[in-house]
């Protein structure tokens, strides 16, 4: 399995809302925003679904309504949570490295700063 690189990170965000509920893609690209920049790239977001209806982590279904034309609803399949939880386990491990990093890096520039010397 790939580690999520910050370019992947946008279908584990999806499946993530979607395990919260389904949702229509146009509901979905707003309550992606908080998580995930979406700055006018909503394509980016239906390309992104329907990759994860093929490889069965999604589902589809036209819904109508009263009014306004027919909208797709986006549903959370058992492979795709399972697809999430595995994500989420990456995810944590590659916080913990980028912790470690990090916490290196200010312990190295703060002795280096402590003795006087440049970056």
């Amino acid at each position: 399995m790939a580690v999520p690189e910050p370019r992947n990170f946008l279908q584990p965000c999806l499946l993530l809302l979607l395990r919260e509920r389904a949702d229509h893609g146009y509901e979905l690209v707003s309550r992606l925003r908080p998580m995930h920049d979406t700055e006018s790239d909503s394509g980016g977001v239906y390309r992104a679904l329907r990759a994860l209806e093929q490889r069965g982590f999604v589902r589809s279904e036209w819904c109508t309504s009263g009014s306004g034309p027919a909208r797709r609803t986006y549903h959370l399949t058992v492979d795709g949570a399972a697809h999430l939880d595995e994500q989420v386990a990456e995810l944590e491990q590659m916080h913990e490295a980028l912790h470690r990093f990090l916490d290196r890096y200010a312990r190295c520039t703060s002795e280096r700063t402590a003795r006087g010397e440049a970056g």
